[in-house]
């Protein structure tokens, strides 16, 4: 990949994540980041997710615990807009 698109991408991943969460702190960068690759390759190919799933029980409980802390962040900045 060349280095205009990746500075692109990480553009877009950051405005995702300001949008999202109304923040664009790396730390919430790396976890929308996260967030999406793992969406993106459930809705994909569920089965390699399911057996990822079942390889490392630890992983998806992390997956788990990480989709709960944007969906509360998420939740904090849309009533932070009324």
């Amino acid at each position: 990949m060349d280095d205009k698109l990746k500075l692109q991408l990480d553009g877009l991943i950051e405005k995702y994540a300001e949008l999202l969460l109304g923040s664009s702190d790396p730390k919430h960068v790396e976890m929308v980041k996260t967030y999406a690759l793992y969406s993106f390759i459930a809705k994909s190919m569920p089965p390699l997710v399911k057996h990822w799933n079942e390889e490392y029980p630890d992983a998806k409980e992390a997956m788990k615990n990480l989709v709960y802390e944007i969906k509360k962040l998420n939740e904090k900045h849309r009533n932070e807009q009324k």
